[in-house]
């Protein structure tokens, strides 16, 4: 290979990368965005918006600094490529939320607004999730799950263990006496810290037990993470289970 074939390569990736960024900018920093950032960033909540840790359909997170220097979670509901209109049913039914006005901006910042609910419920019912800090828009600050700068692993990029089962359990059941449930539970929304505690995450999906469709969501979580254990030999009856969280 000759000299002037290897340089014209490296343009070309960096105008891939450039592409990737603009695509993640474009997604994710319309104007409101990072209006909602500024007016964060003014109320010193957070000194620096660092680098994104998990991309999604529906949100991106990344990793802020606090003026103080300690590491926050930001997640920012995404405007232009969400699909949350054929997620209406766990909008409706949904006690909490009335007089919706349904324009695609407006959806997402429910959503937003539902999944900072859901994490006062679970920090006050004393389970594992992340701790709400701030809401402007469609932008969320909480607490960072994670060490040095790195987010927990998911539960399915771990080694599981029976003692994780036994702690989510407990988590689900603490959701359900402070009367909320997840609605959207698997291997996929647990990390596992460095001590073997899960935490859930991404409540956006969660509902009150007055939704006409709690217990069914509720079944279905169980069910996810029953099914998704007992392939590594960890295995529990799926209605004494229920009946646990229940009681």
């Amino acid at each position: 290979m000759n000299k002037s074939s290897r340089t014209k390569k490296k343009p070309l990736k960096e105008n891939y990368q450039l592409k990737e960024r603009q695509k993640i900018e474009e997604e994710v920093f319309d104007k409101r965005t990072l209006l909602h950032i500024s007016k964060i960033m003014k109320k010193g909540i957070i000194s620096n918006l660092d680098y994104p840790v998990s991309t999604g359909k529906e949100a991106n997170i990344f990793k802020a600094t606090t003026p103080s220097g300690a590491n926050v979670a930001i997640k920012i509901y995404k405007i232009m490529t969400s699909p949350f209109f054929r997620k209406q049913k766990y909008i409706l039914g949904d006690s909490r939320f009335k007089n919706i006005r349904w324009n695609e901006r407006e959806v997402v910042y429910l959503f937003a607004r539902k999944e900072f609910s859901n994490l006062e419920i679970c920090e006050q019912a004393g389970v594992n999730a992340p701790k709400p800090f701030f809401l402007e828009g469609n932008v969320l600050v909480m607490s960072f799950l994670g060490e040095n700068g790195l987010p927990y692993p998911q539960l399915i990029q771990t080694v599981c263990k029976e003692c994780f089962l036994d702690a989510i359990i407990q988590n689900i059941q603490k959701m359900y006496k402070a009367k909320l449930v997840h609605a959207d539970l698997s291997e996929y929304n647990i990390m596992i810290a460095k001590n073997k505690i899960p935490y859930l995450i991404d409540f956006g999906q969660g509902i009150v037990l007055s939704h006409p469709k709690a217990e069914e969501f509720l079944e279905r979580d169980v069910k996810n993470i029953l099914n998704f254990f007992k392939k590594f030999g960890f295995t529990r009856d799926f209605k004494e289970t229920l009946n646990k969280i229940r009681t």
